[in-house]
């Protein structure tokens, strides 16, 4: 009897529900791990057949049209689909790949003329996974279980396993989820002993059917890597002309491959180093490997769960741990007990919790544009918010259409703020931007150019390499205005949108003190220093003319700082001296 185990977020052997619940499951003799490129959400026109034509639309973005999966994590993505694979086939079992939506692979398998594959499929199992596509691909491969399996088929939908909390260790239900995160927070701590322990990986699994249908026309699956990378990341023309360029010397702080293996290595790497333990003290960097986790992209494609996580911390903590890389006693916080490194990761990874149970409580208003709050205090629909004068009441924003230009620049990194520049440029050319960064973003966009968050939404789905549907699209939505932030109150105050409204100049004089990741990724800016002057420039490279200005009447011109050559090339740049909206603040350094 074969078993047909369709997989989604759950790229990995350890703690993985279904394949430790094959160990215990005598019934399957045969095991086919599947997985399913879906055509909505990845472009699979890189697999069609040399001369075909592909049946399915651009799988672009709802309002912007940019592509929903960017060529940084298509790539990570075939890195962790080839781990998985390689780790199956050492187990005895493989991993399939196919093209289509997922009723209609199911449905030829479970059609396929051949009986001795099709007559002997005993069950389809999946994770649960809440997302609204995810929820309807569920449904659909349920609709052909019941109307091709004649009744013959088991069918199950497993709980996933995502979350740091078990579902049945929550103390409420998604429906009854606190507004308020904290209250949340308050309600399963202490949170170091509400996490149930990982599941370990499986020693054996039952092998792959001794044949398994091919993949149908007009598309054909890669057997090679490389080419299955190219596939996945050829039809990805860029979004934007022209394509920003690399600066000379930047370096990505996000360089890691995909795949089970490489986020244990990576999880071993910052226990080893002592990263984790300085996490809080680290966490609002900008520029290197380590100031942050990088886990977040492995916990999204399911690489790695988070109790994974935990459960290292832990055994850190208590000092039972042992990494590849030797013994860990002269580690800082090793055998200490949780410190506030360790204790701060597990509130980020609450907090990722929060945001999927917030996207499971309000379903399809994680896209709405007044979210989460709408349900509250939403006055206008989507249709009208371009043309409702505001009531004072709900925010109002600008679409594409009328903020073209000023969303473009925005994209491309050319806004004329140099915090906000630095990060889309390094979002575009590595596929990461620190956390610090994308808030900075998303307030600038929402509520200094007033422009519909959701685009902003949809360009970070389509570059990050760690995107996620809750984390990214509840994230927006907080620092917009319009999701679970108890700061905001979705209106205006004094001529200002209230609540988390950040000042990017501010914030780059307090996590960029130097420059330093400005100066990296926007090359035009690469030759300014750090002097006080020269620091006015890089925060707000539009000042650079009055910068001129002032030096203008002393010997030597520009009196301090960056050399005179250097400034007036930088003046003559349309983009700089033409910033879509002047930030101000006052630095001490530059009093």
């Amino acid at each position: 009897m074969y078993l047909i185990y369709i997989i989604r977020r759950d790229l990995r052997l350890s703690d993985n529900v279904i394949l430790h619940a094959l160990q215990h499951h005598p019934r399957f003799t045969h095991l086919l791990p599947l997985y399913i490129f879906p055509p909505s959400q990845v472009e699979v026109s890189g697999f069609l057949k040399q001369g075909e034509h592909s049946p399915y639309p651009e799988a672009r973005s709802q309002i912007g049209k940019f592509w929903r999966c960017g060529p940084h994590r298509a790539r990570f993505l075939a890195e962790g689909l080839w781990d998985f694979k390689t780790s199956l086939e050492k187990l005895g079992s493989g991993l399939i790949m196919r093209v289509g939506h997922m009723d209609e692979v199911m449905s030829a398998l479970l059609n396929d003329q051949d009986e001795e594959f099709s007559g002997r499929i005993g069950g389809v199992w999946m994770t649960k996974d809440w997302a609204s596509e995810e929820l309807q691909q569920e449904r659909d491969v349920r609709d052909v279980i019941q109307k091709l399996g004649d009744g013959r088929i088991e069918w199950k939908v497993w709980d996933g396993e995502e979350m740091l909390i078990h579902d049945d260790d929550l103390p409420m239900k998604p429906a009854d989820l606190p507004h308020v995160f904290t209250s949340f927070r308050k309600a399963v701590e202490p949170l170091r002993q509400s996490v149930r322990p990982a599941l370990p990986p499986p020693l054996s699994l039952p092998p792959l059917p001794p044949w398994i249908p091919f993949q149908r026309d007009p598309f054909m699956i890669p057997s090679l890597f490389e080419d299955l990378c190219e596939a996945l990341q050829k039809p990805l023309t860029s979004d934007l002309t022209p394509a920003i360029e690399m600066p000379v010397g930047a370096k990505s702080a996000h360089p890691f491959k995909g795949g089970e293996t490489q986020a244990h290595s990576r999880i071993q790497h910052l226990l080893s180093s002592g990263a984790m333990s300085s996490y809080k003290d680290t966490r609002n960097g900008l520029l290197g490997r380590d100031f942050s986790t990088k886990l977040s992209a492995y916990l999204a494609h399911g690489f790695i769960s988070a109790r994974q996580i935990h459960g290292w911390m832990s055994e850190f903590e208590d000092g039972e741990y042992n990494s590849d890389m030797g013994l860990l006693e002269n580690t800082a916080g090793y055998g200490s007990g949780e410190n506030k490194g360790t204790s701060a990761v597990r509130f980020e990874l609450l907090w990722r919790d929060y945001m999927r149970l917030c996207m499971r409580k309000y379903g399809n208003d994680v896209f709405s544009l007044y979210g989460y709050r709408g349900k509250q205090t939403r006055r206008t629909t989507d249709s009208d918010h371009l043309t409702k004068k505001s009531t004072g009441q709900e925010p109002i924003w600008k679409s594409l259409a009328s903020a073209h230009t000023e969303f473009r620049r925005f994209q491309n990194g050319t806004t004329g703020t140099g915090l906000i520049d630095a990060s889309m440029r390094e979002l575009y050319l590595t596929g990461y931007t620190s956390n610090r960064a994308r808030q900075n973003c998303a307030s600038f966009l929402s509520k200094w150019l007033d422009i519909d968050w959701r685009l902003g939404a949809e360009w970070y789905e389509s570059m990050l390499v760690d995107y996620d549907v809750a984390n990214n699209w509840g994230n927006w939505q907080y620092v917009a205005g319009v999701g679970n932030d108890p700061r905001e109150n979705n209106g205006r105050k004094g001529g200002e949108k209230a609540g988390r409204r950040f000042n990017p100049v501010k914030q780059g004089y307090d996590y960029d003190p130097r420059g330093e990741y400005i100066r990296t990724w926007v090359a035009e800016l690469h030759n300014i220093d750090d002097s006080a002057s020269s620091m006015e420039v890089l925060m707000s490279p539009w000042k650079v003319k009055e910068k001129l200005a002032r030096g203008a009447g002393q010997s030597g011109g520009v009196a301090q700082g960056a050399p005179q050559e250097t400034m007036e090339k930088l003046a003559c740049i349309k983009w700089v001296t033409n910033p879509l909206v002047r930030i101000t603040y006052k630095s001490r350094r530059s009093m």
